[in-house]
């Protein structure tokens, strides 16, 4: 996950010794320096739709680390993961743990296929339900509706405080290129909606061939949209160099169905590209529509079309959005000022 993978780092520069348990391809113990130390337990991957990982005995493994290391806190990063049921056993221990999330699975977060929404729909309101009342805090990534706070019963102890980004390793400076290039990062999963963006934005080669189209992210093989479209898009599988990736991307377009708070959609931002994404989860948090990026409505192919047509044809309306969502970035969720907000809370 990559997002306690970047908690990970930012508790480190606030001063803490930082101890993750997550699950893995295989079990291994892996120091990656003074301060942090990873433990891998070996699970089973569910694929897409469900994109669920399961790992048996892994509330067991956690409450043995936990009784050999002795932690000031114990947090668990996302609900209704399977690592997130070790709260159980760790309650009835006597353990006060905090809850991060960046979205509730089941309740406003939904897979794309009927059985899979069924399946998590009954998890999120049972077992992703029980991690939230048995949390000392529920720390979310972007604000939540009140009501359903309420209803949850969580609304006293929830607070909202961002993952953020460390912007500096992101050029803000766009380098010229022959053509303006289109960029969506993440994986080819079904709930990101890289049908969709492809849907919308190959047709427009046709009227704009100064554009290039990449997906940049990993990928099974014989992927059917690969497939489907490798000759008008740029597929490059997996990369290491995200930045200066970004850095030549002109237009960044994030179509999910639902999302909680996207990495991928902050590295964008911090890189000054002009950003399109839909209207879900915590997009419409880091984006200000019309001024630091634009929105439209999930599975609206056609609006996500005219929105990319109007920034193809728009070069200051591009540069003005990246502009503006850098400086969104660094006044809102820089982690000079995430950073803070943590150290307030851990202290606390």
């Amino acid at each position: 996950m990559v997002s306690s993978y970047k908690l990970a780092e930012l508790w480190q520069r606030l001063g803490y010794h930082v101890i993750v348990v997550c699950m893995g391809s295989s079990t291994k113990v892996e120091k990656v320096s003074d301060t942090l130390t990873v433990h891998y337990k070996k699970d089973i991957f569910i694929p897409d739709p469900f994109n669920f990982g399961i790992s048996f005995g892994f509330s067991r493994y956690v409450k043995k680390i936990i009784k050999q290391e002795s932690p000031d806190h114990i947090i668990i990063n996302k609900v209704l993961f399977w690592t997130s049921w070790s709260i159980i056993p760790l309650r009835l221990a006597g353990y006060k743990v905090i809850v991060l999330t960046d979205a509730l699975v089941g309740m406003t977060w939904w897979p794309r296929g009927f059985i899979a929404k069924i399946v998590m729909g009954v998890g999120g309101w049972t077992m992703g339900w029980i991690t939230l009342l048995l949390a000392e805090r529920v720390v979310f990534f972007h604000p939540q509706s009140p009501k359903l706070l309420s209803f949850l019963r969580i609304s006293k102890k929830a607070i909202v405080i961002p993952t953020g980004i460390d912007e500096t390793l992101y050029s803000s400076n766009k380098k010229d290129n022959e053509k303006i290039i289109i960029t969506y990062v993440g994986r080819l999963e079904s709930v990101k909606g890289v049908d969709d963006f492809l849907s919308a934005a190959v047709p427009l080669k046709a009227d704009f061939p100064i554009i290039e189209i990449q997906v940049v992210g990993w990928y099974k093989d014989n992927h059917p949209l690969v497939t489907k479209y490798q000759r008008s898009v740029k597929f490059t599988g997996l990369r290491d160099d995200i930045p200066d990736i970004l850095s030549k991307t002109d237009i960044f377009v994030l179509p999910s169905y639902s999302e909680g708070l996207s990495n991928a959609l902050m590295e964008a931002m911090s890189s000054s590209s002009a950003c399109i994404a839909s209207d879900v989860g915590g997009n419409s948090f880091l984006l200000q529509n019309g001024v630091s990026g634009l929105l439209f409505s999930a599975g609206d192919i056609e609006a996500l079309k005219s929105h990319i047509r109007r920034l193809i044809d728009d070069p200051s309306k591009r540069i003005s959005l990246g502009q503006l969502a850098r400086q969104r970035i660094e006044k809102e969720f820089s982690w000079n000022v995430i950073g803070k907000k943590y150290k307030s809370l851990l202290e606390t």
